[in-house]
């Protein structure tokens, strides 16, 4: 029983757990290229702080518990973006404009969901904070891709939504009840728009292809309201050329409540489910002020996918010079020392064995 562990819960063995760490460091490489500087924070804090930098929030499902030194309430992160938050809005609430941070780190969840039970994932990630703008989304947008590709992925789809449709709306197309006609925009309910608010029956048709779909949208919005929006969903969307396929779906919201007037959704091939969000939202800076940000999250179990990582180690039989062991690991080796006269290559997971100052292939 010593060796079970809690639902939601698991260890990364070898060799998953250095495919991983290497994905990550790839796609940190790739934000840090694009000048996202890391940022570390705490994997517990107090849970009043950590709860009032989102504008919506970022306490939920999360794990909290009482600090027996101070005798507050702390809580275990169940996402990263809201300390990035706390960060730029006090340790660097001084820093010009805009704030670009990359992280990575553990967040725990209180409970799992059907589509992803576990409650201990891994996040990756950026945010840049202190100008809401096209140029931002589109900059945040093309990092995520090529933290995507950096990392390895391949047939990288973004299905993009307007969060905040209903609200920009609402004033052109009063509705009596405007959360439940969330819900049913986001459920596809046709039925259910249709006694609330027939006028917004449209939005349920205009998703799909970015193309036809966005021109679907433009048609609904015969006012003008989202002229803004679309044109600058045109423009992100321009500034990827064919590097992903792009869909749109205007009024998902499940996932995306405390984003503002974008978020998106990011699929590669080989994952049963999204591999990352991302979209604009506001960050509560002292005194009570918002403060802009744009940031996505990748969620690195889903990435890392179900295939066997590729080993390629060479083994060292018992004896080699250990110079001849810092050459080839200076030529790109991993090699793997034999200890003991009966150690085998087989034993150690090795793929090539040192013969004659060469590495051959096992059974080569």
């Amino acid at each position: 029983m010593t060796a079970l562990l809690p639902e939601g819960f698991r260890d990364t063995l070898p060799p998953f757990a250095d495919a991983a760490a290497a994905m990550e460091a790839r796609a940190l490489a790739a934000a840090a290229s694009h000048g996202y500087e890391r940022a570390d924070p705490p994997l517990a804090e107090f849970a009043d702080g950590l709860g009032s930098r989102l504008k919506d929030g970022g306490l939920r499902n999360a794990v909290r518990f009482v600090d027996p030194v101070s005798q507050r309430t702390l809580a275990i992160r169940p996402d990263l973006t809201a300390q990035i938050a706390r960060i730029a809005a006090t340790r660097m609430a001084h820093h010009p404009r805009p704030v670009r941070l990359s992280y990575a780190g553990p967040v725990l969840k209180l409970r799992g969901d059907a589509l992803n039970p576990a409650r201990e994932v891994r996040q990756i990630g950026c945010e840049l904070i202190g100008l809401d703008s096209v140029a931002a989304a589109r900059e945040v947008v093309t990092v995520a891709v090529d933290a995507l590709e950096a990392a390895g992925a391949t047939g990288i789809s973004i299905d993009f939504t307007l969060p905040d449709l209903v609200d920009a709306m609402a004033a052109t197309l009063p509705v009596d009840d405007v959360d439940a006609l969330r819900e049913r925009l986001d459920a596809k309910d046709a039925g259910g728009v249709a006694a609330l608010a027939p006028a917004y029956l449209p939005l349920i048709a205009a998703a799909g292809p970015f193309p036809d779909a966005l021109e679907r949208l433009r048609a609904f919005d015969t006012g003008g309201i989202l002229a803004s929006r679309i044109e600058g969903l045109g423009e992100i969307v321009a500034s990827l050329g064919n590097r992903v396929q792009l869909t749109l779906d205007p009024t998902e919201r499940h996932g995306f409540e405390y984003q503002t007037w974008l978020g998106f959704s990011l699929f590669v091939h080989g994952a049963a489910r999204e591999v990352g969000r991302g979209g604009t939202y506001s960050i509560m800076r002292e005194g009570g002020t918002e403060e802009a940000a744009t940031g996505f999250s990748l969620y690195a179990d889903a990435l890392a996918g179900n295939g066997a990582p590729e080993r390629r180690r060479l083994f060292l039989p018992c004896g080699t010079p250990a110079a001849t062991g810092v050459a080839m690991r200076a030529a790109g080796w991993v090699t793997v020392a034999a200890l003991e006269p009966r150690d085998t290559p087989e034993a150690q997971l090795c793929t090539h064995i040192l013969d004659g100052g060469a590495a051959k292939p096992l059974g080569g």
